[in-house]
């Protein structure tokens, strides 16, 4: 590539000099000679040419040189990943949380407490109820089994009743109720008892 700005040749201080119209040995020019100061050929003595491949930048009046392009002589595009910083991840988006339904109601029925009556035929009945759920009890129906054990302690017979559940009943609340849970008289001659053993919840 050819230099981009004109090469000159500056007169040198120094011993060799001449003044004008003499020869570079003292004598009187008589044109022969090339006196310094003049503009040198391209291809004279002392001038070399640039070298090949080699880009010759001369800087504006008063002003510094150029800088070189930032990739060097011959540097093509940058490559992906030559120690740039990655791009950030698009942020993400979270999808709002569907409200959590409660969990149903829960209804856990304690061991009946049993207490003998005047009439052999009839017992008193107690029942705790607690809900242990996350939705109220709004009604029931709680089934009640009665047995008719003989004087030798045999069970002779199961006669069932039913009783309205004490609601409504909140999460986390609990209760207790009371009935007298009798049966027919004759099912229970002389020396012969009741006893209320089963106890069967339904709720809503």
């Amino acid at each position: 590539m050819a230099p981009t700005g004109d090469v000159s040749l500056a007169p040198l201080a120094g011993k060799g000099a001449s003044g004008p119209g003499q020869s570079p040995h003292g004598g009187d020019g008589d044109g022969s000679g090339t006196s310094e100061g003049t503009t040198a050929d391209a291809g004279a003595p002392g001038v070399r040419a640039p070298s090949a491949g080699v880009t010759v930048r001369t800087a504006p009046e008063g002003g510094a040189p150029s800088a070189p392009p930032s990739g060097g002589v011959g540097s093509g595009p940058a490559r992906p990943g030559s120690g740039g910083t990655p791009a950030p991840a698009p942020p993400t988006r979270s999808t709002p949380s569907a409200p959590s339904t409660p969990a149903p109601a829960a209804l856990v029925v304690g061991a009946p407490d049993r207490e003998a009556t005047d009439r052999r035929w009839c017992e008193k009945v107690t029942l705790s109820f607690r809900n242990t759920g996350g939705t109220a009890v709004r009604s029931g129906t709680v089934s009640l089994g009665t047995h008719i054990i003989g004087a030798l302690g045999i069970d002779w017979a199961t006669i069932g009743s039913t009783r309205d559940l004490p609601a409504p009943l909140a999460p986390g609340a609990g209760t207790e109720k009371s009935w007298t849970v009798c049966v027919d008289a004759w099912r229970v001659p002389l020396g012969m008892h009741v006893e209320t053993r089963d106890v069967s919840v339904q709720w809503e």
